[in-house]
């Protein structure tokens, strides 16, 4: 088991390094840029980008546009908005920005810095992107969690259900509704949900966006916990519809197989009660590959239900902090971003094959041909 995990970790080192080069790539030919956006606002704004660089602040030399020079035009195609402005001034911002440096330069430099987890400053506030990132963590963490528990507490009792009526009528019409809630996209959903509920067309019962109410520090503890999931209700039921589809029908399969097995076949024949054979010798076998697929379906529901459900619902968490930072082009804050779920992602994915051979020691990767 030692050479598998230690083969697995040296994996994730060129997996790492291929999911960042492909998107450091993909930036490259990506229109637009920090820089194109400052030169945007100053353009729009007569100078108001300049006022956010290094996170408020001014520029690095107090560089100023000269609205009035021609030299300006030496940059116009490479810079969309530079015409009229000062070459040094685009130049100081390049070097602001670091793109005063050829690519792969950058590349290697931004993977020397994340190896020690060195993330640098958001090029857009004025905090490092690493306690920025922590900052939002919880909410999607909060989300990823809950969705998970509230997934398999009706995923597993259902499954079992449909197991034991398999083929029946009530097996057929929730198969339908739970392949219906598979194919409903969340954020269609959750879209429906606000219309609802949300003070749309119809009903004002739940909060529109954030996970507390603005009055939270002034309430009691009971109160402030009913608060949160009072924000908490439409966000996990539009994401809870798809999640729970995979694991119900993950759960029904491995009841049926284990149901079919010769020793449910003698414990029936020894006369016990059909509840003390599903609960007492069908449910620890048939719910090993349940159990030990927790941290991944943890993990898809962290990365995968986030990025549009916080958006529609205003939740300050990483998937609108990564949905502003790419409107931004706050690129070290969409890396690293990036770095941290791969990594996560990697780590969970071992952690969760860990668990099915401490599960079931039938398992060993050890003894597989590779």
């Amino acid at each position: 088991m030692g050479a598998y995990i230690l083969r697995r970790l040296l994996l994730m080192i060129p997996t790492l390094f291929g999911i960042m080069a492909i998107s450091f790539v993909v930036i490259q030919f990506a229109p637009g840029g920090p820089v194109e956006r400052v030169l945007a606002q100053l353009s729009g704004q007569g100078g108001d980008a300049g006022d956010r660089l290094s996170g408020g602040g001014s520029p690095d030399a107090g560089v100023t546009a000269n609205p009035g020079g021609g030299a300006g035009a030496e940059t116009s195609s490479r810079y969309r908005g530079a015409q009229g402005l000062d070459p040094d001034f685009i130049k100081r911002l390049e070097v602001q920005f670091g793109f005063d440096k050829p690519p792969l330069e950058r590349f290697l430099n931004m993977l020397w810095d994340y190896a020690r987890f060195d993330f640098g400053q958001s090029y857009f506030r004025d905090i490092s992107v690493l306690d920025l990132i922590i900052e939002k963590m919880p909410v999607s963490v909060s989300l990823g969690l809950w969705i998970t528990l509230i997934s398999y507490a009706i995923s597993i009792p259902l499954g079992i259900r449909k197991a034991v009526k398999d083929g029946s009528a009530f097996d057929v019409w929730t198969s339908g509704v739970v392949i219906v809630g598979y194919a409903i996209p969340g954020f269609l959903f959750a879209i429906l949900l606000m219309v609802l509920f949300a003070g749309g067309s119809f009903f004002d019962w739940f909060p529109l966006r954030g996970l507390t109410s603005e009055n939270w520090e002034q309430l009691s503890w009971p109160a402030r916990i009913l608060d949160y999931f009072w924000h908490l209700t439409l966000p996990l039921t539009a994401m809870v519809l798809s999640a729970f589809a995979t694991t119900t029908l993950l759960t029904k399969n491995s009841f049926l197989d284990e149901i079919r097995k010769q020793y449910v076949v003698t414990a029936r024949a020894k006369g016990l009660s059909e509840r003390r054979v599903l609960y007492g010798h069908v449910f620890r076998n048939a719910m090993l590959i349940i159990i030990a697929g927790f941290p991944g379906a943890f993990i898809s529901a962290f990365f995968t239900g986030s990025l549009l459900i916080e958006n529609i619902f205003s939740l300050d968490g990483l998937g609108l902090l990564g949905f502003r930072s790419v409107l931004d082009r706050d690129y070290p804050v969409v890396f690293a971003n990036l770095y941290i779920m791969s990594l996560i992602g990697l780590f969970i994915g071992l952690v969760s094959d860990l668990t099915y051979t401490k599960i079931d020691p039938r398992i060993d990767f050890d003894r597989r041909d590779v």
